[in-house]
């Protein structure tokens, strides 16, 4: 079968003359792969040693050295026992392969394991460990030496295996001079797009927006900066992980979540270092699983998180490794935004001292599975060489650059800043090496930088309320003066409490879930039929509701008269539906909205456009003081109301509302049931 000819673009020879020996084309990795069940980087450390070319001869004669190479040493797991065979036969064997390190304490000895030959208690010399530390902390891919030795006996077992030698799979190429001279040869724009192709992809496909590329980049921010963390959550098939288990040396990937304090930070036993001390980025797949089997170890990542470091006994012990979340996250991202939060799949163990600590947070539901179109087939940097040059980058910093143009506005907080600054150290690392970077371009960083912080804190608001009210991220450009304010693109889709006016008998009002302490938000309604006098609730109405609904209906059957209601109420019935808005449980405090809803249906007079009502009240229409009066006020301005009651026995609590939620909303006091229904209908 003829192949179609390779044509190359401007990209692809631009690329080979500033990187002679260092690109390779990305449709020869994905052929690869999919004859060999290796990690991109172990290819590309072969195609970028005999296939870095641009003459179709001399890729094709490397092409298959490649290939020969793979088959030869490559362990397939079904040709485990031939190679074994082949081991013994040989006097030494060469072959590809993970291996990774044990210390088995009752032996005193190290020992050796590959994965894909399966073969356990392999002889290794310690020095070997010693030179090689992350050996013990996952292994890593290497060319190894084997040698066989039939006569060596240890506790009574034959252990013939040994090590001769290892040499990881990793270029030693450095030259981080080399490459920022190599960087300035290409626009911004065409850099972007060579390390998209780097990572696979192509760029001039329709799919790669501005914005996707930038937020592939986010997923790199990990390799070049100390202690980055970061969390992407998004649809099944999106390539979350793909980053982190395929494109560098430097990460370890821990599968399905399990870890223990021992493995990840240090072991108190015999003083290993962990997985932070050993890897530039340990990334948390399926981050919804993470289960540490003892209790301390959030607690222990959470002070990690926040400055690198850890205790061992009395000695205090830093780390640079970086860690990031991915997992999975389902459903309509409009509805999560509205109804809950985005960090709603993660464990029950993390609490918003633990997401503070995050700096990004990448929003993966805008990626899609990525069809075979959207890869590429030109030039793209060997990543294994871009794995070394990003790891050179991490000795050095560009968290300054941040405010060389611009200052933060005044709600970012110090863990705000610090973050921000950390993710445009980082795109300044990954785009402009050099530091060169325009005023126009770092607005565009800040800009982007201040949006995954936001979204982080946008959260945490949501969970923990007050504390984080401050989350109108902007910037000020130091010559003008100008403002620009960040926003979150999944927050544009329009507030639960919408414009236009509801129909007689609706009203909103903040409930309390007993269950969980959380607030919510109701829309409660009533339809007026003739009827029996019944009270008809809908749904599967709680307990606290259902004695709201008939301590309403006592005070209004006991004050007919002074709201000027003519009607006979025995002869008709009404309808009672509460529509849970936040996905709460039940919603006690919310008597007088029932008894407004009650008087609505009855008048057939509507409550103003986007009006909350908070209020509690007894029998005999005996205002209660509602709990959390600053919060319920934050959920109404987040929820989109224009105006809010209160009962005027909380006057006192007005002064631990923030400003910014006082002149967010029209607020108003009432003093018994009668009035706030007045109010609420404009009638008074």
């Amino acid at each position: 079968m003829n192949e179609q000819p390779f044509e190359l673009d401007e990209l692809d020879k631009l690329a080979a003359e500033a990187f002679p020996g260092l690109v390779v084309r990305k449709d020869l990795l994905r052929r690869m792969r999919s004859a060999f069940g290796v990690p991109a980087f172990v290819i590309e450390f072969l195609l970028g040693k005999y296939c870095a070319s641009t003459d179709e001869e001399a890729i094709r004669e490397g092409l298959e050295f490649v290939r020969e190479t793979l088959a030869s040493k490559y362990v397939k797991p079904d040709e485990r026992e031939a190679v074994k065979s082949a081991i013994k036969q040989h006097s030494t064997y060469e072959i590809i392969d993970k291996i990774s390190v044990r210390l088995v304490e009752t032996h005193d000895k190290y020992w050796g394991r590959l994965s894909n030959l399966d073969l356990d208690f392999i002889n290794i010399d310690e020095s070997e460990v010693r030179t090689h530390d992350r050996l013990l902390m996952g292994g890593v891919w290497a060319e190894i030496t084997l040698r066989y030795d039939d006569s060596f006996v240890f506790k009574g077992q034959n252990r013939p295996f040994f090590v001769e030698s290892i040499r990881p799979i990793q270029l030693s190429t450095r030259n981080i001079d080399r490459f920022i001279e190599a960087r300035r040869r290409f626009t911004r724009d065409q850099w972007l797009d060579l390390l998209m192709r780097s990572m696979g992809y192509e760029p001039s496909h329709p799919y790669y927006t501005k914005r996707r590329k930038l937020h592939y980049m986010q997923r790199l921010l990990p390799f070049v900066e100390k202690n980055y963390n970061s969390v992407e959550l998004g649809p099944r098939g999106t390539g979350k992980s793909f980053v982190y288990q395929q494109l560098s040396p430097y990460c370890h990937l821990v599968s399905g979540g399990q870890t223990t304090s021992a493995q990840m930070f240090v072991n108190l036993g015999n003083g290993q270092r962990g997985l932070v001390a050993l890897w530039d980025v340990v990334a948390f797949d399926e981050a919804a699983g993470i289960r540490f089997t003892d209790k301390n170890g959030i607690n222990i990542m959470k002070g990690y998180m926040e400055d690198g470091t850890f205790s061992r006994g009395r000695d205090i012990i830093t780390a640079e490794g970086s860690i990031v979340f991915v997992g999975n996250i389902d459903g309509d991202i409009e509805t999560i935004v509205r109804t809950s939060n985005l960090f709603y799949p993660m464990p029950k163990e993390m609490d918003t001292a633990f997401y503070d600590r995050i700096h990004a947070y990448i929003p993966g539901w805008e990626f899609q599975k990525t069809s075979d179109a959207a890869y590429t087939d030109h030039f793209g940097l060997v990543t294994d060489y871009l794995a070394e040059v990003f790891q050179e980058f991490r000795k050095h910093g560009y968290v300054d650059y941040a405010e060389r143009f611009f200052r933060f506005g005044q709600q970012l907080g110090g863990r705000d800043q610090k973050a921000v600054r950390k993710t445009v150290s980082g795109l300044i690392k990954v785009l402009h090496p050099d530091g060169e970077v325009s005023r126009e371009e770092m607005a565009e960083y800040l800009a982007y930088a201040m949006e995954m912080r936001r979204r982080v804190k946008e959260q945490l608001k949501k969970m923990g309320g007050l504390e984080y009210w401050d989350t109108s991220f902007s910037f000020i450009d130091k010559e003008s003066g100008q403002e620009t304010f960040v926003r979150l693109p999944e927050m544009g889709g329009g507030s639960i409490i919408a414009e236009g006016g509801l129909p007689a008998g609706s009203i909103y009002t903040v409930g309390t879930d007993a269950t969980d302490a959380r607030l919510a938000l109701f829309l409660l309604q009533t339809q007026m039929n003739r009827g029996s006098g019944r009270i008809i609730p809908l749904g599967n109405l709680s307990s606290k509701m259902k004695e709201a609904i008939k301590t309403a209906d006592a005070y209004l059957k006991a004050n007919l008269k002074h709201l000027g209601i003519e009607h006979d109420l025995k002869a008709y019935d009404f309808t009672i539906q509460a529509i849970n808005l936040n996905q709460a449980k039940e919603g006690s405090e919310t008597a007088v909205a029932f008894f407004i809803s009650l008087v609505s249906a009855i008048l057939e007079k509507p409550v103003l456009d986007r009006t909350v009502v908070l209020g509690e009240m007894s029998v005999q229409g005996m205002l209660l003081k509602v709990a959390s009066l600053p919060e319920r006020m934050q959920l109404a301005v987040e929820a989109g109301a224009k105006r809010i009651l209160i009962p005027s026995e909380n006057k006192r609590d007005l002064a631990e509302v923030p400003d910014a939620i006082l002149t967010a909303i029209q607020w108003q006091f009432y003093d018994s049931p009668t009035k706030a229904a007045i109010l609420s209908m404009g009638l008074g």
